[in-house]
């Protein structure tokens, strides 16, 4: 457990110099130069994310279970993870409305991603790593939600076929993990 926490605090708490400290980071984007930034930044949320992984794996061998969940929130997880792919591509794919309308569909992804896993897993170490992504994910929606009202940006214009590709990239992203890689890479598949 102790090698997924501090995983999670270097992988998370990297990720929340923007949530805590903006000033700070501009600072030492300033003195260092961007590519040295993100280089670091890069650095330190892979070796974070490995420990926090490789800690999550660990506790799954000696499981200390809070709560029994009913198998049928599984049926909710694998609905609710629809859209959180569909707004995790569209984190990416530009000029997408959706992305247009919800400003930060990272954040809101992984708020989904973290609440969906919550609902199905009851042991201890799975509710520490998932709930970490969500506080973070909750933490960091309002922190840009604040930074884009401090900032505002010129809207940006959206097309439909980015809009459609987004929704049909997010939907063969959730088949292909939901069928196969979950299985594959979690050990646990999400029908069956």
């Amino acid at each position: 457990m102790t090698i997924m926490i501090l995983g999670l605090l270097i992988f998370l708490g990297g990720h929340s110099v923007r949530i805590f400290a903006e000033s700070w980071r501009q600072q030492q984007i300033a003195a260092r130069g961007e590519g040295t930034w993100k280089l670091a930044y890069s650095a330190v949320a892979v070796i974070g994310l490995a420990l926090a992984i490789y800690g999550y794996g660990l506790t799954r061998l000696d499981p200390i279970h809070i709560w029994f969940p009913p198998m049928g929130l599984r049926n909710a997880v694998a609905l609710l993870m629809l859209p959180a792919f569909i707004m995790l591509a569209a984190a990416y794919v530009p000029r997408n409305a959706i992305k247009a309308k919800l400003g930060h569909p990272m954040m809101l992804s992984v708020k989904i991603w973290a609440f969906a896993h919550l609902l199905v897993n009851g042991r201890l170490g799975d509710i520490l790593f998932f709930a970490a992504f969500l506080v973070w994910a909750i933490l960091a929606f309002k922190a840009a939600k604040q930074r884009s009202r401090q900032h505002p940006s010129a809207p940006q214009a959206t097309s439909l076929p980015a809009t459609l590709a987004t929704i049909a990239i997010g939907v063969v992203a959730y088949g292909l993990f939901a069928f196969y890689l979950h299985g594959v890479l979690i050990g646990v598949p999400v029908f069956g």
